[in-house]
């Protein structure tokens, strides 16, 4: 079994992902639009160049995601992409930069389960939490 996490998007898909594989230090490895799909000739002239699948290959694993059918996406909730490196710098730097634009809903600090760990909402209003593997330090 496989479990990937698949993001839907309202438009911005693309943006997102480009966002994503520079702050992930992943590859896209496949993007296509709508109009660039077996069923262009039944897409919506304006929803042609929005997203019918993208996949992002990271370090840790797959993201995939699209823009959602005509923009009928709802506000995220009951999850977040979790996001786990070993090491704390590196674990704050992804936070800061997928945070940067979003709002912070816990700082990257040092916990009692990890030496560094953050909550946000991207501005692409995806949740995510980062952490750092390991125990607290004193």
């Amino acid at each position: 079994m496989v479990v990937n996490t698949y993001l839907a998007f309202s438009g911005n898909c693309k943006e997102a992902f480009q966002f994503y594989e520079k702050a992930l230090g992943g590859k896209i490895k496949f993007m296509m639009t709508h109009g660039e799909s077996p069923m262009a000739d039944r897409t919506p002239p304006d929803f042609k160049d929005k997203i019918m699948h993208a996949t992002l290959d990271t370090p840790g694993g797959l993201i995939m995601g699209a823009d959602h059918p005509q923009g009928r996406t709802t506000k995220p909730s009951g999850f977040c992409v979790s996001v786990t490196v070993k090491d704390a710098a590196e674990a704050e730097k992804i936070f800061k930069t997928i945070s940067d634009g979003g709002q912070v809903q816990m700082a990257f600090q040092k916990t009692f389960w990890s030496p560094g760990f953050g909550m946000c909402v991207d501005k692409f209003e995806v949740p995510w939490m980062v952490n750092t593997e390991g125990p607290a330090q004193s």
